[in-house]
């Protein structure tokens, strides 16, 4: 009888430790919660907006030497859609409430200037070796009609022609000296 327990027994931990690795089903799901837990729409798209501008905007380019005698130019201007996350950020519209109180942004117009364009002199960043970073600072203008809907008590719109100042910066790295590498072979 007792081999017949242990049978049983190593039979149900086989099945347990099967059902714990497999699928939805983990340990690290939590203690005691053996289905998928699903998020709010809300911080999914957090997540999906922290992705992109990680992705997209937050990492800073290294590039080759900067030409003897040449004035280094810098990289392309901000993007629409880089402005419009900073203008988000700075003025949200997001997160209203349908029918109660909402924000809308249109006929948006963007114009840019660039207002800086330098190099700083030759420096050590760890990592990365001998370097120079390139700035090029940029003022974005953005011309938008702000209409805002209150539902409740009294419904009423409010339109608002807007003017919204936002400083990009376009930070970048150039290499300093001999960016080939040895390929020393002993003779």
């Amino acid at each position: 009888m007792t081999s017949l327990w242990k049978i049983e027994s190593l039979g149900i931990s086989i099945l347990l430790l099967t059902l714990l690795v497999t699928g939805c089903i983990s340990a690290s799901a939590g203690p005691g919660i053996p289905f998928p837990i699903p998020i709010s729409p809300f911080f999914q798209d957090e997540e999906e907006d922290q992705a992109w501008e990680r992705e997209r905007y937050d990492r800073i380019p290294i590039l080759g030497p900067t030409s003897e005698g040449g004035t280094p130019v810098a990289l392309d201007p901000p993007s629409d859609d880089e402005v419009m996350r900073a203008l988000e950020k700075a003025r949200p519209v997001e997160g209203s409430i349908p029918f109660l109180w909402e924000r809308q942004r249109n006929n948006v117009q963007i114009v840019k200037h660039k207002i800086a364009d330098y190099i700083d002199p030759p420096r050590f960043y760890p990592g990365i070796g001998p370097a120079q970073q390139h700035h090029a600072h940029y003022k974005c203008c953005v011309y938008f009609e702000e209409l805002t809907r209150n539902g409740w008590p009294m419904p009423y719109t409010v339109r608002d022609n807007s003017l919204e100042v936002i400083y990009i910066d376009h930070n970048h790295l150039h290499m300093v000296g001999d960016v080939e590498t040895c390929d020393c072979v002993a003779n």
